[in-house]
């Protein structure tokens, strides 16, 4: 094998595993107690695949195969460093941190949503985000309050 490849190679594998930080929200770090067991596990996922990536011998397989779990476990380790576990409210009679939200929209469609961390956010499992436009409007409001949202309204039905 030519010097040539060998750095040819070399550069293809650093290339792969220079990857950029995952971003990180500037938000307070807001999570449920299902949040953080859900960062704590993320972190641990991405240790073990770390581990393993470092288990092997080729120097260019194991920097490809680090890259991802490098940049994951600085991510995880830094939310769960920041994470705020707040408990669910005490009360339901305006909308919080940890509530489920049933709301009409103005063109008659009801749907309800969790307001959670950022991290454990999935509006197809009916989470939205603290940060989120709809979860930041829905905030503070109790239930029969119309919200605007964009050129929309929002009535709220019920909060628990």
């Amino acid at each position: 094998m030519s010097v040539a490849f060998a750095k040819e190679e070399s550069a293809e594998a650093a290339s792969e595993t220079i990857l950029p930080a995952r971003p990180i929200s500037d938000r307070i770090n807001l999570v449920t107690e299902v949040g953080l067991q859900m960062l704590q596990e993320e972190l641990a996922r991405a240790q073990h695949a770390l581990a393993a990536a470092h288990a092997l011998e080729d120097v260019n397989e194991r920097r490809r195969q680090s890259a991802i779990p490098t940049r994951d476990v600085h991510y995880y380790t830094q939310r769960v460093k920041t994470a705020r576990v707040t408990p669910p409210p005490a009360s339901n009679d305006v909308i919080a941190f940890g509530h489920t939200v049933a709301f009409e929209r103005d063109d008659g469609r009801t749907q309800t949503y969790r307001i959670v961390g950022e991290d454990e956010a999935n509006p197809s499992r009916a989470t939205v985000s603290h940060g989120s436009p709809l979860a930041i409007a829905l905030m503070g409001k109790a239930v029969g309050d119309i919200v605007p949202l964009g050129p929309r309204s929002l009535e709220i039905l019920s909060i628990c």
